[in-house]
């Protein structure tokens, strides 16, 4: 049974002028969603037919009929993948074909009333590499170009290309939400693509300003994993907390590094995802700068099935009582179908909707969530008192996950306290503190 105190419900709440600090959305969002305000919710767009190999067998009306069927779950934005070898078979050389697809969803969705965030540079997902074979390592040339992803000047000029091809494909259309980089590009800094953080910095810094030069106004971001949160390794949390258009955070208990130290029911499963939400906050310079839970997501490998949409609710209502995110992004919007081998087991049954368009237990509750969360948005939870933890000082291995910060945060919360997070770079600016509301400090002792 879990405690009530470690439970955040309405009631708990106080009123809006506890909202007074990060309260807007952020002025850049794309025209299709200007109009729109409070919580977004979302999915990741996981296709019934071939899965995203799809993009090389099109069909129109399965796309269709599953996009309906988010629809059908009240939703109101889509994440998609493009793999990034199928659309750059080539290093100079984008297909025509698959940009007429890209175009093609991004009507469909337009007909489903779905924003869609284009996910660029798909060398990673779902625990397969999806690099193009050009920069892999017996591609190399002889030159001296090492062709990694994020220093070789030849990679980055390609990759502008995709972008820039991508955006004059459907950078004007009503539905294009904005570019997210790539799916977790992390991980491939360790596949054949090593980095030191200045240079990825760099290199993300200079890619989201592309991505505004092609495509401006829109919602562009760079769509990372939990790594570089945990871990002082690729892309600083100060880059990622301020370039784009929003921090992005990725929350599974399974990969984040929960579950070997708490039950699924504990409080710090049930608050992993505000305390990635608070940590994120924490590096940003605009306090009115939102974060985005890009992705969640839960399987019966972490739980049994009758308690995952209590756990859904939880992570929801903790998210939006943060009053600091963007939105909520499922993963995923459908299973996938096992004649799509080669996947982790994890992998196959975490839609929303099954493999005949039906909504799960998971998909009825997060369709319940969302128009509940429409209707009578929660207020914001008062955060006094903050938790000062180093500006670095975790690890520098990308796994296992450095838990110093997490845990003295997750004991706070075990103690029925509500903290927020402060860096000791700032914990002494007063203006600062005042501005996010801030009486009392605790040191982190990690």
């Amino acid at each position: 049974m879990i405690s009530r105190r470690n439970f955040l419900t309405t009631s708990m709440l106080t009123s809006a002028a506890a909202m007074a600090v990060g309260n807007p959305l952020f002025a850049a969002q794309s025209q299709a969603t200007a109009p729109r305000s409070g919580l977004r919710f979302g999915v990741n767009f996981t296709p019934r037919k071939r899965w995203w190999y799809c993009w090389l067998d099109w069909d129109k009306q399965a796309i269709a009929d599953d996009l309906s069927g988010i629809a059908g779950l009240g939703l109101d934005h889509i994440r998609i993948q493009c793999l990034w070898p199928l659309f750059q078979p080539g290093i100079n050389s984008v297909s025509d074909l698959l940009l007429d697809n890209l175009h093609s969803l991004l009507d469909l969705a337009d007909e489903a009333g779905l924003d869609v965030e284009v996910t660029v540079l798909n060398g990673w997902m779902s625990g397969i590499s999806f690099l193009p074979p050009w920069v892999m390592p017996l591609a190399r040339p002889q030159n001296g170009d090492n062709f990694n992803i994020f220093t070789s000047p030849a990679v980055i000029e390609a990759e502008k290309l995709l972008f820039r091809r991508i955006a004059e494909t459907v950078g004007g259309h009503r539905r294009f939400l904005g570019f997210d980089l790539g799916n977790e590009l992390g991980v491939l800094m360790g596949m054949n693509n090593p980095v030191a953080t200045n240079d990825a910095d760099k290199w993300a810094t200079e890619m989201l300003s592309y991505c505004d030069q092609v495509a401006p106004g829109k919602f562009h971001v760079n769509g990372t994993d939990h790594s570089h949160w945990f871990n002082d390794c690729g892309f600083s949390r100060v880059t990622l907390a301020n370039t784009g258009h929003a921090t992005v955070t990725h929350t599974y208990i399974y990969f984040d590094g929960v579950l070997g130290r708490y039950k699924y029911s504990d409080p710090a499963s049930l608050h992993l995802a505000d305390y990635m939400i608070e940590l994120a906050y924490a590096y940003q310079k605009d306090l009115n700068r939102k974060v985005w839970t890009e992705e969640i997501g839960v399987s019966s490998k972490e739980m049994p099935p009758d308690f995952q949409p209590e756990y859904m609710d939880r992570q929801v209502r903790n998210i939006a009582a943060t009053g600091k995110s963007w939105g909520v992004t499922w993963w995923s919007s459908h299973d996938i179908d096992r004649a799509n081998k080669s996947f982790d087991n994890y992998e196959y049954e975490l839609g929303l909707l099954d493999l005949q368009n039906r909504p799960k237990p998971l998909g009825k509750k997060f369709k319940e969530l969302a128009a509940e969360l429409r209707r009578s948005p929660m207020d914001t939870l008062p955060r006094t008192t903050a938790l000062v933890i180093p500006d670095t000082g975790l690890s520098t291995k990308p796994w296992p996950p450095d838990w110093r910060f997490a845990k003295v945060y997750m004991d706070l919360i075990d103690k029925g306290k509500t903290p927020c997070i402060v860096i000791e770079s700032r914990a002494k600016d007063e203006e600062y503190l005042r501005a996010r509301g801030i009486r009392d400090l605790i040191p982190c002792a990690c």
